[in-house]
Formats: C-alpha cells, sequence, structure tokens
C-alpha cells in the first residue's frame, strides 16, 4: 500500500486515459477529486459523475463554464480574428486556460496540494494547462502521468491501457479499434492521433446545404437573426450554440491541417468550427468596414502575436493581458450589421451596414465627383513613385542586372 501523499484535483473527462489515472493515482496514494468541465460537449454528466465516485474519487464536481468559456475566452478571439497559422481558430487552445481556470479555483476551495491532468508528453495540452495553474497560483504542484516514466513505461500503448482498464473493471467507451482521438467542446471539434497520424489518410466530408443569416454587432456579437424564418438570438451563449446548429448543418468551418505544436514537432488535425468559422468572416468584415486603415493594420500585427500566445498557452501571461486591452479599444467603433449566407461549406458575406461606417458612397463613386480632385492623384503617384525609381537607378550604377 502506497504511503498517503495528499489531496489531487483530476481534470478528468470520463474516457480511457482520465479513468485509468484516477485509479492509478488512487494507487499511488493519492485522494482523488474529480472535476469535469461542461464546455459545451454532449456528455452523460451524471453517468460520469457516478462513473469517477465508482473508481474511487472521493468527490466530483461537474462544473458549467459555457458561458465564460464564450465570454470570456471565444468573444476576445473573435474580436481579434484570431487564427493560428493562416487557419486554425484556436477552438482546443482556447478552452484549456478556461478550464485549467475552475481547476484551480477548486484545488483552492478543497485546500488541495496537487492537480492532475491527461495530457500527453508529446501535445500542446500539457503546456497549456500548466501554465494556467501556475500562473494562477505558483506554488501549485502538478501531477503529469504521461511525462511519469513509471507510468508510460508501463503503459506503451492504447492496448495496455485497455488491459489495465479491464482488470480493474474500469467500464470504457472505446476499443483499440477506434480510428482516432476526438476532443469536443463549444468552439469545436477536433480529430487527431490514430490512423490520421498519417497525413496522406483521406477523411472524407460531410454534406452541406445553403442558409442565410444576419449578425449584429457591437464591439462582440449581440444578436443572431435567421433571415428564413425571422429566429433570434440574443445571449451570448444562445447565439453560439444556434451558429453552430445552422452552420454545422451546411458543413461550415471543417479544415484538414498541418500545424506546428509549441514543442517542436508539426501534427495533423481536423478541425470543426462552425459558429466560429461565422463569426471571423462576419467580425472580419464588419471591422474592414468601420476601422481606420493604419489602425486596423497595427491590430493585424497584435491579432498575429495574440494568435501565437493563445496557441502555445500564454493567455494568463502578462504580454497576452496587454494584447487583450489594446485588441478591446480597437473595437470601439465595430459595430453594426453583416448579412451572410452558407453553402456546401463556405460562408459568403452579402451585405453590411453600420452607424460608425468609414465607407463614402459619394466619396469612392464612378459617377460622383465628390470632394475629391482627380488631378491630385497625379502628385501622388509621382512622389510615391520615387523609392522604386531611385532603388532601379542605384542598382544601374552598381553593374546589377534590371529585375524584368
Amino acid at each position: 500500500m502506497a504511503q498517503p501523499k495528499g489531496t489531487v484535483v483530476l481534470a478528468y473527462s470520463g474516457g480511457l486515459d482520465t479513468s485509468c489515472i484516477l485509479v492509478w493515482l488512487k494507487e499511488q496514494g493519492y485522494d482523488v477529486i474529480a472535476y469535469l468541465a461542461n464546455i459545451g460537449q454532449k456528455e452523460d454528466f451524471e453517468a460520469a459523475r457516478k462513473k469517477a465516485l465508482a473508481l474511487g474519487a472521493k468527490k466530483v464536481y461537474i462544473e458549467d463554464i459555457s458561458r465564460e468559456f464564450v465570454e470570456e475566452f471565444i468573444w476576445p478571439a473573435v474580436q481579434a480574428n484570431a487564427l493560428y497559422e493562416d487557419r486554425y481558430l484556436l477552438g482546443t487552445a482556447l478552452a484549456r486556460p478556461c478550464i485549467a481556470r475552475k481547476l484551480v479555483e477548486i484545488t483552492q476551495r478543497e485546500g488541495a496540494q496537487y492537480v492532475a491532468h491527461g495530457a500527453t508528453g508529446k501535445g500542446n495540452d500539457q503546456v497549456r494547462f500548466e501554465l494556467t495553474c501556475y500562473a494562477l497560483c505558483p506554488n501549485i504542484k502538478v501531477v503529469a502521468p504521461w511525462r511519469l516514466p513509471e507510468f508510460y513505461q508501463r503503459f506503451p500503448g492504447r492496448r495496455e491501457l485497455m488491459d489495465y482498464a479491464k482488470k480493474h473493471g474500469i467500464p470504457v467507451p472505446v476499443t483499440p479499434q477506434t480510428p482516432w482521438s476526438m476532443d469536443e467542446n463549444l468552439m469545436h471539434i477536433s480529430y487527431e492521433a490514430g490512423i490520421l497520424e498519417n497525413p496522406k489518410v483521406i477523411d472524407h466530408g460531410r454534406p452541406a446545404g445553403v442558409a442565410a443569416t444576419g449578425l449584429r454587432a457591437s464591439r462582440v456579437p449581440v444578436k443572431v437573426t435567421n433571415a428564413g424564418d425571422g429566429a433570434t438570438r440574443c445571449s451570448a451563449l444562445e447565439l453560439f450554440v444556434y451558429l453552430n446548429d445552422i452552420a454545422g448543418k451546411h458543413g461550415v468551418g471543417r479544415i484538414d491541417i498541418v500545424e506546428n505544436r509549441f514543442v517542436g514537432m508539426k501534427s495533423r488535425g481536423i478541425y470543426e468550427t462552425p459558429a466560429g468559422t461565422i463569426l471571423y468572416h462576419a467580425h472580419l468584415d464588419i471591422e474592414a468596414f468601420t476601422m481606420d486603415r493604419e489602425v486596423r493594420k497595427i491590430k493585424q500585427g497584435l491579432a498575429l502575436k495574440f494568435s501565437e500566445l493563445v496557441y502555445n498557452g500564454f493567455w494568463h501571461s502578462p504580454e497576452c493581458e496587454f494584447l487583450r486591452q489594446c485588441i478591446g479599444r480597437s473595437q470601439e467603433a465595430v459595430v453594426g450589421t453583416v448579412r451572410l449566407s452558407v453553402f456546401k461549406g463556405q460562408v459568403y458575406v452579402l451585405g453590411r451596414e453600420s452607424p460608425r461606417s468609414l465607407y463614402n458612397e459619394e466619396l469612392v463613386s464612378m459617377n460622383v465627383q465628390g470632394d475629391y480632385e482627380p488631378a491630385d492623384a497625379t502628385g501622388f503617384i509621382n512622389i510615391n513613385s520615387l523609392r522604386s525609381a531611385g532603388s532601379r537607378r542605384d542598382r544601374s550604377r552598381g553593374g546589377e542586372k534590371k529585375p524584368p
């Protein structure tokens, strides 16, 4: 019998890994409190509670953090137009600091000395969980079984975990033939590992249809209206769930990519982010409509750094908090309505309007001169040509061959 080691709060999902980890932690002498975050995934939470208690957890917390996930994590990402490596909308990366924040809160409430998680030693999630924990509670101690030789040498693969589960009476809804790993939250569903580790394996898509919707935003989305049936959603959570349903039915937001993990390797992931994709296009459009050009250029640079920080797990870092404040300040005039349609996996912007629009229809019209003197463009072009012309002359004097 192992010596008592104190209380650990385990970030528990109810799947194979964390179920086995719960039992293993008890074998090591820990008292285990299980914490399961409701972050929008389709889950039988009561069944998960009973399972954790049956496996020996002395207490189980099931915390619904869906609303704070949307309002405090997803909305700042929408404001930023956050994309990692030009394609990934950061669904998992946004969820982890939200989950870990509640993990720390429960740990402090219970007076526990340790937190534990089931993230692998090769992935990004171990970094995201632990950087959040250390930022919010610097003295916390983390138990990461997949980085402990006594654990990963005992369980080198899924077969060994399945055997352990069978031996200890752990019910798991998977078999060794499961073709990939799936993770779901309100923002997205991700698929990776298994057969998808071969980047040539084709994952077939879903059928798609067509729908139209209108989004009204004031810094963050505040209302969605279905142009077909007039249905309206206004609260953050209801709006997001509704868009997930509409866009998901039409195959919106599905990508198959190879990305660069923070830990230094490339990995393949397939992501479905329906509501996030609609909101990305809607916000991008209304921002271009209402934001000054030079401010937007600076903001785009900030968004690039913000996306990298979020992906790498630095949500609670000083620099990321600073960026969120800067990006939030840039959104004061980003107000308006965007009309969109979805069709066969694509999002199409149909029109937009805003009381803060910087678009001047008379000024841009080809049929009205407006407050613009076309002759002024001659000097504008001449001044802007000086740098390029001077560079060519300098290269000619140096004997360098002129480019075509």
